[in-house]
């Protein structure tokens, strides 16, 4: 490979990137507080009263254990042999110890099992409820965020939290019940010797606190750079055919290969930052040990202290260091959950920008006449898709929306189902504003195929029941029969159990549509959108479809977009957009009549016909 062409592929591959990097995906930057951590806390309140106090006791339980072994190896066992000689007091010793490690197996084993079931029961409430939360945004949420960002945030970061609600939240509060039992009988052994050791405890926690903030930011980076992956990874698979149709897999991998180097290098930085800790503390224990040996060994000399009682102090001493050692790992899982939980809480924040009114109506039977009323709507702030429209569907009426890419006949659409709101003027339907009536109540009088028709895993039959799901199988089928679509379900090997896979792979285009039509009449809408709905048939389909929406369209308001200007030639009422304004409206016969733009569209597309 010539250098020029080197240089152009790390240009492609740099260009690709930052596609990734400024997308709606930023660290978040806010200080660490508690009152975050508190609210990811409050997912284990309805457990708090039967499941989290028997993972308490059992915790409690092995910590006594815990704290009472060195007392009786050390300050009763020991001095009381080496005072006495007594091998049958060595015996009682021995059997108690034995029953109070039995103790502490029990109490451990029920920490263990209780707050597994918490730390699971969490993550499934919180991914439930971010999951749920993300099916209510308005599709401007959508509009900003790849859908591997998105599936970052309900897969991985709630993953990540599993680890801080299974064996975090308990330990921290055993260590720390340690941490203070410990102490406290290290000082009613021997207060010189405990102070002695403790010198070393403010240096440890000044520089540990210095590491918190670039380890909290190292998380933030690891969760960034997955959803990176992510996102590439889900346009490579979704986009796989253009990517093989322009032989551009080699730089398809080479995206992933720099992409999945950056992850590597994330998780290799933050877990060097953690890594730091532990050793840390370990050395520091060496010179509280240190400090024993050398004070501890002068304090037996000038009977300060006793053998017995050095030997348990030396145990709580070597017990010491290792709950503050899991104290830091369990702040590293407080950090990566902190990372975690700001993006899920970024999400569950979220408030859709097509908001739902406290007291709106629910819309019972409807008419179907919709009215734009100089409305005027913006995807941004740079371009308007409608400029002021005013515009009367009857109800009951045919109306096709016709016009050059951008004109904003989509726009229509979404105003209509109110995926978006308009940013001056209202839409009504029977005279009621949308933003008047629930957001349920609206999209369940309103049908909409499209010409990228989404089919879901799962059987036909279920894919056309998705319209209705309380339908019949009876229904189904009939809905089926009037598209056109039966005929070819019929020929498949298990008819309508037929398995298909994600977006229907093994479907053709023109069947997908069919399916996709006769899920939208099964759910008998009073109104109907065709967004380029026969795009994709061939005209002898089409041409079934059209006698099958001759009579199905009767007393419905419906909406066409096509292209394919033959589809609407009877459509009772034609809108022809140009830059989000109307310029002609009327029917086929009227508007080739007044030989304006209409006519020019019509004209065009029979020459090229013609050529073809």
């Amino acid at each position: 490979m010539s250098h020029k062409d080197v240089q152009t592929k790390e240009n492609v591959e740099d260009r690709t990137l930052k596609r990734f990097h400024y997308s709606n995906d930023n660290a978040i930057e806010k200080p660490f507080n508690w009152k975050q951590m508190t609210r990811l806390f409050g997912y284990m309140k309805p457990y708090a009263k039967k499941l989290l106090p028997l993972a308490i006791l059992g915790m409690v339980l092995a910590t006594a254990v815990r704290l009472i072994a060195p007392i009786l190896i050390g300050s009763y066992a020991l001095d009381n042999i080496i005072e006495e000689g007594s091998l049958n007091f060595l015996w009682l010793i021995v059997t108690i110890l034995i029953g109070l490690y039995l103790i502490q197996w029990a109490g451990n084993a029920i920490r263990i099992y209780y707050m597994n079931k918490v730390g699971q029961h969490v993550i499934f409430d919180l991914r439930k409820s971010l999951f749920d939360h993300i099916q209510r945004l308005s599709h401007r949420f959508f509009d900003q965020r790849s859908a591997g960002s998105i599936l970052v945030r309900v897969t991985n970061d709630v993953n990540s939290l599993q680890d801080l609600f299974t064996n975090g939240v308990i330990n921290l509060l055993m260590d720390v019940i340690m941490l203070c039992g410990i102490i406290f009988l290290l000082f009613m052994i021997s207060p010189e010797l405990t102070l002695a050791i403790m010198v070393i405890l403010p240096i440890m926690f000044l520089i540990s606190t210095k590491l918190r903030r670039k380890i909290r930011r190292s998380w933030q980076d690891v969760r960034i750079k997955q959803s990176m992956i992510n996102s590439h990874l889900n346009e490579s698979i979704q986009g796989i055919r253009v990517t093989q149709s322009y032989t551009q897999e080699k730089e398809n991998i080479g995206f992933f290969r720099k992409m999945n180097k950056e992850n590597y290098e994330a998780w290799r930085n933050a877990t060097q930052k953690n890594a730091i800790f532990r050793p840390f503390v370990e050395m520091s224990g060496a010179f509280g040990t240190g400090i024993l040996l050398w004070y501890g060994v002068y304090l037996i000399q000038i009977e300060s202290i006793s053998i017995g009682d050095f030997l348990t102090f030396a145990i709580f001493i070597g017990m010491f260091w290792e709950p503050i050692s899991r104290l830091g790992q369990v702040y590293n899982q407080l950090l990566v959950g902190m990372a975690s939980s700001e993006r899920i809480f970024e999400f569950l924040d979220e408030r859709p920008s097509v908001p739902e009114k406290p007291k709106a109506e629910k819309l019972q039977h409807i008419n179907g006449e919709i009215r734009f009323e100089n409305v005027e709507f913006a995807y941004d702030e740079e371009r308007k898709a409608l400029k002021g429209i005013d515009l009367t569907m009857h109800a009951g009426q045919t109306v096709a929306l016709v016009g050059h890419t951008g004109s904003g006949k989509t726009t229509i659409v979404n105003l209509i189902t109110r995926f978006y709101d308009p940013t001056k003027g209202k839409v009504t339907i029977d005279g009621t504003d949308l933003r008047d009536i629930t957001l349920d109540s609206l999209r369940e009088k309103v049908s909409i195929v499209l010409q990228d028709t989404f089919i879901f895993s799962g059987t036909i039959m279920d894919n056309i029941r998705f319209g209705r799901p309380s339908a019949t199988d009876k229904e189904v089928i009939e809905s089926a029969k009037i598209v056109g679509a039966h005929k070819f379900i019929s020929q498949l090997k298990n008819g309508y159990e037929t398995e298909v896979e994600e977006r229907g792979n093994v479907l053709s285009v023109g069947e997908r549509q069919l399916i996709s039509f006769a899920r939208a009449l099964l759910a008998d809408p009073q109104i109907l959108i065709l967004d380029e709905a026969t795009a994709s048939i061939d005209t002898e389909t089409e041409q079934v479809i059209q006698e099958a929406l001759r009579k199905l369209l009767e007393g419905r308001t419906a909406i066409m977009i096509a292209h394919r200007l033959s589809t609407i030639r009877e459509a009772d009422n034609i809108i022809v957009l140009e830059q989000g304004n109307i310029i002609e409206q009327g029917n086929h016969d009227e508007l080739m009549n007044q030989k304006g733009e209409y006519y020019s569209l019509v004209k065009a597309q029979f020459k090229v016909l013609n050529a073809g």
